[in-house]
């Protein structure tokens, strides 16, 4: 389910969506709209029996996130949130690098283009895949304070965080017009700071067919409960923490007199 229209492509003709909700034929479906339309068009294919794989966030909020996991679970069916971020030689390479190592304190700083939040959702949701590389990195986090200045065009959300060992950890997540997208980091641990990505090598096999092949595996069979426990749990306090990030954001100020 594309938030594009394609017409033909190689003789094969594209269907309704209600055509794909109906047919016997397709067995799974893939998400690949705006976010704000993930939530309705998962729920639907799972009500229709289907599998689903959705880009991420899977929702805009905690809560519907919860209730969409559960009714797969009910229904016996996957469903499988895309999170490429995890799979790039350079995320990778990232993880061994912070293996094993004590942190003291740490920033990852991400700046893009601007997004159209009414698609896309608050910024704590449309950048999960960095709230996510935090807490696959480090564990479970806590969030301490969050603000978010926006103007016209601008935003910039900074997150402040508490890992389970008390060390501070700061997420920014800063959008406007011409800003580059690329992510900077600042961690620092007891034996010395990294602030640059280590090298990394170019992967034979691209981001999406990567994710598509774990979602295969998962219809196979083939994936641990371990692991599915794990994921599930990750994706959803990421998302748990999201809705949290939202709440401070919003909040409004206190007027000291």
């Amino acid at each position: 389910i594309h938030r594009r229209s394609f017409g033909n492509i190689n003789e094969a003709k594209q269907i309704t969506l209600e055509d794909a909700l109906r047919s016997k034929e397709i067995h799974a479906a893939f998400i690949s709209t705006e976010n704000r339309s993930h939530e309705e068009t998962i729920r639907m294919f799972l009500e229709a029996g289907k599998h689903v794989l959705v880009e991420y966030p899977m929702a805009l909020s905690a809560k519907a996130a919860h209730e969409l996991w559960e009714m797969a679970e009910q229904k016996d069916k996957i469903l499988h949130v895309e999170h490429i971020e995890l799979l790039t030689e350079e995320y990778k390479q990232l993880k061994k690098e912070v293996a094993g190592k004590d942190l003291v304190k740490g920033t990852l700083h991400f700046t893009g283009s601007v997004l159209d939040e009414n698609k896309a959702g608050f910024p704590a949701f449309s950048g999960i895949a960095r709230l996510t590389w935090l807490i696959d990195l480090f564990g479970d986090l806590t969030v301490t304070s969050a603000t978010r200045e926006k103007q016209k065009d601008y935003s910039r959300m900074t997150v402040h965080f508490q890992t389970a060992n008390k060390k501070p950890l700061t997420w920014i997540e800063e959008r406007g017009p011409g800003m580059r997208r690329e992510k900077k980091i600042n961690f620092c641990f007891t034996s010395g700071c990294l602030e640059n990505f280590p090298q990394a090598p170019r992967s034979p096999v691209g981001l999406f067919m990567q994710d598509q092949n774990l979602f295969a595996k998962k219809l196979l069979g083939q994936v641990s409960k371990e692991e599915l426990a794990a994921e599930k749990w990750r994706i959803l306090r990421c998302l748990d923490l999201a809705e949290v990030i939202q709440q401070h954001c919003e909040q409004p100020e206190k007027i000291c007199s």
